[in-house]
């Protein structure tokens, strides 16, 4: 029926659409006038300033002081009030839970980890993370209640017809039936779970180098080889939600692996995974190869190797080049993807010269041809992941409620 609230074009609705264009210009550029916000949404300067005052009264917006430096009188400025709601994300790992809060705006206002060692967790997995999320809570100064989403990043999956996670096997404690309902009696707020590579892509999609672009592959090497698939600008997670978990996947060079599920390993994981690194340069005669988590050594490794000018460092880099070309051929083959981020400690350490060979040998091997970037989101990218999912979602809801005012 015309005139009805929902109806498009009613005074209702384009108020809705011109408040949310505003609120994305705010957190997009930060503070702005009337008459900036006027002219990035061509909307007169009463249109404007009607529309700033309904989002002050709402909460969402503030005066944060006047601009300077221009002639005339100072003009008041405006930005989203980082106090209007708050997201919470973890990233999980075998040794830690690593928890951080943002504000609305996306800074961080909190951060905790919690170190998990040991192949059975001393507490419960509900207890783990609930004093992870309290200690980044506390560390912002909130309390859960004040939390409007959290968003956990694991490894593998959780299927979404059983509830089990599925392809993390190396992950204890965590593949108990109950768990998601234990989890969601134990949280106030509404939870939700990702698998940590897509994580890792979300973030490169919003903050990195995959901005921009629809149709991307995310490959993640760090304590395991995985992938993340965007197309058409969405995740795609597949029926079990294990696209990606390309780890698994047989690869010419290496034996072929089966019952890939309980042995946590596949030929591709074998050949090209961090703990490859180590073995490859054992064989070629380095004699300093580091201690440490295999992940660990293997970025140190590539980091020497690729600011070192000798044939020994070219040789491993040309060589590890091949090894995740083998396996990454026959992902862009099916996929056809516009680009490939390469991210994860074992693929950031090796930079560019790591990417030009992997770049030169992709195009020897695959008849597509994407172009390969290193990953620009470098400080924590799945937890950075897991803040800009919750974001995402929080600000939908919370701005979305101008529309029903």
């Amino acid at each position: 029926m015309a005139g009805t609230a929902g109806t498009p074009g009613t005074p209702r609705v384009l108020r809705a659409m011109n408040d949310r264009a505003a609120l994305d210009l705010l957190l997009e550029h930060g503070p702005l006038s009337r008459t900036r916000i006027g002219k990035l949404t061509g909307l007169s300067k009463p249109t404007a300033s009607q529309l700033l005052a309904r989002l002050e009264a709402a909460g969402l917006v503030r005066a944060t002081g006047t601009s300077e430096g221009r002639p005339g009188p100072n003009a008041q400025l405006y930005a989203v009030d980082p106090g209007a709601a708050h997201a919470a994300g973890l990233d999980v790992t075998p040794n830690r839970i690593r928890a951080a809060v943002a504000d609305i705006t996306g800074r961080t206002v909190g951060s905790y980890e919690l170190r998990t060692p040991g192949r059975r967790p001393a507490q419960p997995v509900v207890r783990l993370v609930t004093d992870a999320l309290d200690g980044a809570v506390k560390a912002a100064g909130l309390t859960r209640a004040d939390l409007h989403r959290l968003v956990i990043g694991t490894p593998g999956a959780f299927d979404p017809g059983t509830g089990r996670l599925r392809y993390a096997s190396h992950l204890p404690g965590w593949h108990s039936a109950s768990l998601l309902d234990e989890l969601a009696a134990a949280l106030p707020m509404p939870v939700e779970y990702e698998n940590d590579v897509n994580l890792a892509a979300v973030a490169e999609q919003r903050l990195g180098a995959a901005r921009g672009h629809d149709d991307f592959v995310l490959l993640w090497n760090q304590e395991g080889l995985g992938a993340a698939l965007v197309l058409g600008g969405r995740l795609h997670r597949g029926w079990t939600g294990g696209a990606g978990e390309v780890g698994f996947l047989p690869v010419p060079g290496t034996p072929l692996v089966r019952h890939v599920a309980r042995a946590g390993s596949g030929g591709y994981q074998e050949l090209a995974g961090s703990q490859a690194v180590p073995r490859l340069a054992l064989e070629l005669g380095y004699d300093d190869i580091p201690s440490g988590p295999y992940a660990d050594v293997a970025a140190a490794l590539l980091a020497r190797a690729a600011t070192e000018d000798t044939a020994q460092a070219a040789f491993l880099l040309k060589t590890y080049a091949t090894r995740l070309a083998t396996g990454l051929a026959s992902l862009v083959s099916v996929l056809d993807p516009e680009l490939v981020v390469l991210s994860g400690s074992t693929l950031a350490s090796g930079g560019e010269p790591l990417r030009a060979l992997l770049q030169a040998e992709l195009e020897e091997l695959a008849a597509s041809r994407p172009r390969l970037v290193v990953g620009e989101v470098t400080d924590h990218p799945v937890l950075r992941g897991a803040l800009e999912s919750a974001l995402a979602t929080t600000r939908d809801e919370v701005f979305d409620t101008l529309a029903l005012r």
